[in-house]
């Protein structure tokens, strides 16, 4: 039976997205690093709940080899959530840590673009088509104050995701991305707003309850969004529903920035 994995799956957004598909009775590749072990058995015994098959994997998404490995011992795959991703230190260009931009890219940049060969040669050798979600985020559509390395590496993604849609479409595999707005609560949501906060940049208070709902106000909708938003379109994009969609880029961003 092939299934959809899903990197990242020990995070929020990765966990929920995950339960999604359980409920739709997918099978499922959990992937994590090994130190996010506990968190990723959790989420494969919530998705196990409703009686989905769920296999775990844990590699390293930079370590080609790592990659290479665990996508063969998942056996057949006919969907893929790019999902692993890194958010960074939150400071000005000017003041950026080269080491943590480095590292920036190398995770959500290069580690998305092996995880996207990798599983997108076995679906050609299987010739079977297939959906691969690549999740970038609004700071790679409009850029984010104190976020370059974060913004750049996902505008990056979404570059990659239209030049992978067109060189994988004639083997019938679409791929899209989609671009979470300000989502919580939860962790990225609180760290965000904490960093923005004791920056003091002249985009934000330096108290975190007022950029908090400085944040909100940049949303039309004025609310974040919830990770459970974020699955849905995800789920969306995997489907048949969305046959017809390859090289997209769905903002789920309220209509903010």
């Amino acid at each position: 039976m092939s299934a959809v994995l899903v990197t990242g799956a020990a995070g929020d957004i990765g966990g929920a997205i995950a339960r999604q598909l359980a409920l739709a009775g997918t099978s499922l590749v959990l992937a994590d690093q090994a130190a996010s072990a506990e968190a990723l058995a959790r989420t494969a015994a919530e998705c196990r709940a409703p009686g989905a098959d769920v296999e775990t994997l844990a590699f390293d998404v930079t370590d080609e080899r790592a990659v290479a490995d665990a996508i063969a011992a998942a056996g057949p795959l006919t969907g893929l959530v790019n999902n692993a991703g890194y958010q960074g230190v939150f400071a000005p260009v000017e003041r950026y840590p080269l080491d943590d931009a480095r590292r920036v890219l190398e995770i959500n940049v290069l580690a998305v673009l092996t995880v996207l060969s990798v599983v997108g040669r076995t679906m050609v050798a299987a010739g079977k088509g297939g959906s691969i979600v690549n999740v970038a985020s609004m700071a790679g559509v409009s850029g984010a104050p104190n976020m370059p390395a974060y913004s750049a590496s996902k505008a990056a993604v979404i570059g990659l995701t239209k030049a992978a849609a067109k060189d994988l479409a004639p083997a019938g595999i679409r791929v899209n991305a989609v671009s979470p707005g300000f989502i919580g609560p939860g962790r990225m949501w609180d760290r965000q707003v904490a960093e923005q906060a004791a920056l003091g940049s002249q985009y934000y208070a330096t108290d975190p309850e007022a950029v908090a709902r400085q944040m909100l106000q940049l949303v039309p909708l004025r609310r974040y969004g919830s990770v459970g938003e974020v699955a849905t379109v995800v789920a969306f994009l995997l489907s048949e529903a969305a046959s017809y969609l390859t090289g997209v880029n769905i903002e789920v961003s309220g209509g903010g920035v």
